[in-house]
């Protein structure tokens, strides 16, 4: 208990001086809504003079105060407890928790990863139904507004992401801009290679004339095949990554219940000498296999 008191403490201090240390770094980084990069060659032909306010960037993701500290804190404890479960040295234990600074990174890419999953599936239901409203003979700029409709039904949360999309490209149409305008703002916005396969499709059929309705549900179906593949992987892969955290974990529970159970057998491996090197070993071992486990889970379609 004694330990667990003192690695929260530790965690709550190393939180508060790297939260703000890192209270500039978030100056540095991108505001929403201004995408990072130029248009491709293909949808830059069309110049966009003024992005919409309070929609969001989907490459830059600001953590708020409150979400680094959370990293930083848990991170913080995990390397506490690992680091004495490990050397049974406070002052090494310190030293690890130090590396809690690097936490908030790795957090905000999962959370950007995460986010962009998410606009993923949302997207593939709103071309279901784009593909759906051109086929009744709809045009357009009604089937787009249809598709807002429809969406409010799937999803009940008004401030779900391709609901602001959709609605925001219907105000674009509204004061009077080419349809064109919105998609290619969304598609840098979005940041994701199928919604920019799908603009790049729809601007091309929108100026050089054809069956657009024909076009969009053949591309709409592929794209949401290829979708639908991504996901099945995804559900595939999630009882693997938790057997692997399972297994990563394992070792470390159990030099912990050898430590407490028989602390006379474990005795030699926290001397200084060979048992602190075989200690060491083991640790940066298992640090590797982690860092494979990740490169061999993160797989793309």
């Amino acid at each position: 208990m004694k330990i667990v008191v003192i690695a929260l403490a530790v965690a709550a201090l190393v939180s508060i001086i790297f939260v703000l240390m890192d209270k500039n770094s978030a100056k540095e980084q991108q505001k929403p809504g201004v995408p990072e990069k130029a248009p491709r060659e293909l949808l830059g032909r069309m110049k966009i003079e003024q992005q919409p306010e309070g929609l969001i960037d989907y490459s830059v993701y600001i953590m708020s105060m409150r979400e680094k500290a959370i990293a930083v804190i848990v991170s913080a404890v995990c390397l506490f407890v690992v680091g004495y479960i490990f050397y049974k040295n406070i002052y090494v234990c310190l030293i690890l928790c130090l590396l809690s600074y690097f936490a908030p990174r790795f957090r905000r890419q999962q959370l950007l990863n995460k986010r962009k999953e998410q606009l993923t599936l949302q997207f593939k239901q709103a071309l279901y139904s784009l593909g759906s409203s051109l086929s009744a003979g709809r045009s357009v700029e009604n089937s787009f507004k249809a598709v807002v409709d429809d969406l409010h039904l799937l999803f009940s949360d008004p401030n779900t992401y391709i609901i602001q999309e959709f609605q925001a490209i219907n105000r674009r149409v509204e004061n009077g801009e080419p349809i064109e305008v919105g998609l290619i703002d969304f598609g840098e916005r979005a940041d994701i290679e199928d919604i920019y396969n799908f603009v790049d499709v729809f601007v091309t059929c929108k100026r050089m004339g054809g069956n657009l309705a024909d076009v969009i549900r053949r591309t709409s179906n592929i794209i949401g095949d290829k979708l639908q593949t991504q996901q099945d992987i995804a559900v595939m892969m999630a009882q693997k990554r938790f057997e692997a955290r399972v297994l990563l974990a394992a070792p470390v529970v159990m030099v912990g219940l050898m430590a407490w159970s028989s602390p006379d057998y474990m005795a030699p491996m926290y001397q200084r000498g060979i048992g602190l090197v075989l200690m060491t070993v083991a640790l940066a071992v298992m640090v590797l296999v982690f860092w494979i486990v990740q490169k061999i889970m993160n797989i793309k379609v």
